[in-house]
């Protein structure tokens, strides 16, 4: 689905479902370098359940005109004005990585209009490695190999085993890299500057008030489970879910899991 919003084009996927304001929605926002194709499977199943699902290509990625934002908070506010475009006004925040910051932000920002939110992958600082970073700039083709080995387990971390490689012509790993590799060059090195420079965790965390998810693998060498596990500390109303033998690509290398503690997590709004 195509709309407006600050009069640049933004895409959005609403899961093979017409998009209706009024019911309960669920907008996904995807990680550095990545859109809206990371979350079909979540997606698709909660559009066919009951829900209006919005995941978003950010700007300046996949299908929404750019150019990319730069900061965590301008991504925030990107968001909640897409939810006014819109009229949602029952909202589910559901971030992966990069994502789950813009999500406990706009989660800060606006208590009106989000009811609860879920971290995938989450840390807070999300620090990035100064040689990593640098790559980002420098060597974006070397910064992706470098991403897609860290962000899987010891165990989809190979590049041509299984169970990488769940079926014949299908490669997990891969299929991460060749997504990465259509984004817009710049990109990238964008991302991951907003993540290594958001300061904004603590008093977020502090302004949230709504039932709030941790997904947090617990192979994850992208964002570190133990910085994940401090930042749900310090929200009251949260769960946190461990997910085992799994790395920072949470929604393909456990698809499953993942969308089973969201649907959990949506319908009966466990808190702990």
């Amino acid at each position: 689905m195509e709309f407006l919003v600050r009069d640049k084009t933004c895409f959005a996927f609403t899961g093979g479902k017409p998009y209706e304001a009024g019911r309960p929605t669920v907008v996904f926002i995807h990680g550095a370098q990545h859109d809206h194709s990371v979350w079909i499977l979540q997606s698709r199943y909660l559009a066919h359940h009951g829900f209006s699902v919005l995941a978003l290509d950010l700007p300046g990625h996949g299908k929404s005109v750019g150019p990319a934002l730069t900061r965590i908070e301008a991504m925030a506010d990107w968001v909640l004005d897409v939810l006014s475009a819109l009229g949602a006004s029952e909202v589910t925040l559901i971030g992966h990585s990069m994502g789950s910051l813009v999500a406990l932000e706009a989660a800060a920002r606006d208590t009106a209009r989000i009811t609860r939110i879920a971290l995938l992958a989450t840390a807070y600082p999300m620090r990035v490695s100064d040689a990593l970073l640098a790559a980002t700039q420098t060597d974006e083709a070397r910064a992706i190999d470098m991403i897609n080995i860290w962000s899987h387990s010891q165990d989809e971390g190979g590049f041509s085993h299984k169970p990488s490689n769940p079926g014949p012509g299908f490669n997990i790993v891969w299929a991460n890299k060749r997504l990465m590799q259509r984004q817009a060059p710049g990109v990238l090195f964008t991302d991951f500057a907003a993540c290594n420079a958001y300061a904004g965790g603590e008093k977020a965390a502090a302004a949230v008030r709504v039932p709030t998810l941790f997904l947090i693998g617990e192979q994850d060498a992208m964002t570190s489970p133990s910085r994940g596990m401090a930042l749900a500390d310090q929200i009251k109303h949260r769960t946190v879910t461990l997910l085992r033998r799994v790395g920072h690509a949470s929604m393909a290398e456990a698809p499953d899991e993942v969308l089973d503690a969201l649907r959990n997590f949506l319908n009966d709004g466990a808190t702990a």
